[in-house]
């Protein structure tokens, strides 16, 4: 089995999305329709355990169909992220925690500004999502201290995921960060955090080098739909966390 990702694409129109993702991602494209003799599911069928990771691009439907018959257990079926022509939204579909779809789907939706859609039960039961905005070269212990201050008496395993702006998408101490807590990193575009200017305290540094208001609070409720600013933006140590709170709509 390979270790690249697998990108299905279903349609011909879906092509200048799947180079995107061949481009950020790496991998094989499959260009199904190519070999118009063998129906498209045989195909997938017969590439399936080539990769331990797939990206679908196709709907949801599309991809469960052709899923059908081939999925045998947790621990070994490949990892599966269904996206839609459109680059809208990367479902993680199957394998989400031990295949590893979860961090898929944020790595697919970070390479073309997608929602991540992870519907898994440890997930779903984490209501926090921080906010973070940083200065260059900070580490991740540093990073751990702002967070951990932030949230006060909540728990860092509260936390389902971080967000930040792309300009701090490849910060080696955020990354570290994210990684030593096993926490997704979900990036938003400068365009899309300019549009929602969503803060309680603007910053004139942020204005002058990022050309932004702020990032880590409008990072927070950007990625926590229904959530609430539970905790402002905090400062330490070079080092800006806001907290959203999401909560269930009675």
């Amino acid at each position: 089995m390979s270790d690249s990702p697998g990108i299905w694409l279903v349609r011909a129109e879906a092509q200048p999305l799947g180079a995107l993702l061949q481009a950020r991602l790496g991998g094989v494209l499959y260009r199904p329709w190519l070999a118009a003799t063998v129906t498209q599911k045989e195909q997938f069928a017969a590439a399936y355990r080539r990769h331990p990771l797939w990206v679908m691009v196709a709907a949801s439907g599309i991809a469960v169909r052709f899923l059908d018959g081939l999925c045998q257990d947790k621990h070994s079926d490949p990892a599966v992220v269904a996206l839609d022509e459109g680059g809208r939204y990367a479902v993680s579909l199957l394998a989400g925690h031990e295949g590893g779809a979860n961090r898929l789907a944020y790595r697919v939706a970070k390479a073309v500004g997608a929602v991540p859609v992870v519907t898994t039960a440890t997930e779903a039961v984490k209501p926090l999502v921080a906010g973070i905005g940083c200065r260059k070269g900070v580490s991740a212990a540093r990073i751990e201290a702002a967070v951990l201050q932030a949230l006060g008496g909540r728990r860092l395993g509260e936390v389902r995921e971080v967000a930040t702006v792309d300009l701090k998408a490849e910060e080696l101490g955020l990354i570290a960060f994210c990684e030593r807590r096993d926490l997704p990193l979900r990036v938003f575009g400068r365009e899309t955090l300019a549009a929602r200017p969503w803060m309680t305290r603007p910053s004139n540094w942020v204005r002058e080098n990022i050309g932004l208001d702020g990032v880590c609070e409008s990072c927070a409720l950007l990625a926590c739909a229904r959530g609430r600013l539970l905790v402002p933006k905090t400062a330490l140590d070079g080092v800006a966390v806001a907290i959203a709170e999401d909560k269930l709509v009675p």
